[in-house]
């Protein structure tokens, strides 16, 4: 079976390409590509660059999804449920952000917000 390949392009030099935590983690993990600490207030939404974009394999999607880790401990999803990449984008990947919680939530440079899954998808006739 012919492996797929995922092409990653930094376009702001700092940015960090994502990283399975381990062999068999579905997702890439997504940081945060900003030069200073970023502070989301309590019930603001905010975009957060992550430096990247992809080239995703023939007949996939690219879906962005909320660390767990994030929204058990301090209330932070991403303000539109799962963020949907399409096959052809090949614009720079950002991360928005919703801060449900009742205290503010500081995101720090290169601090893992969201992580990435590759998955097939079906283009029916409709």
């Amino acid at each position: 079976m012919e492996q797929e390949v995922l092409k990653i392009k930094k376009v702001r030099p700092n940015a960090v390409i994502p990283q399975r935590a381990t062999e068999r983690s579905a997702g890439l993990d997504l940081t945060a590509c900003i030069e200073a600490p970023l502070t989301v207030k309590a019930g603001e939404r905010i975009l957060i660059p992550t430096g990247i974009a992809i080239a995703l394999p023939a007949q996939s999607v690219g879906l962005v999804f909320a660390r767990s880790s994030l929204g058990t401990k301090h209330g932070i999803a991403l303000s539109n449920g799962v963020g949907v990449i399409d096959e052809d984008y090949r614009g720079e990947i950002h991360v928005g952000i919703f801060n449900a919680s009742a205290q503010d939530y500081t995101v720090q440079p290169f601090e893992r917000i969201a992580q990435l899954v590759v998955m097939p998808v079906c283009y029916p006739v409709v």
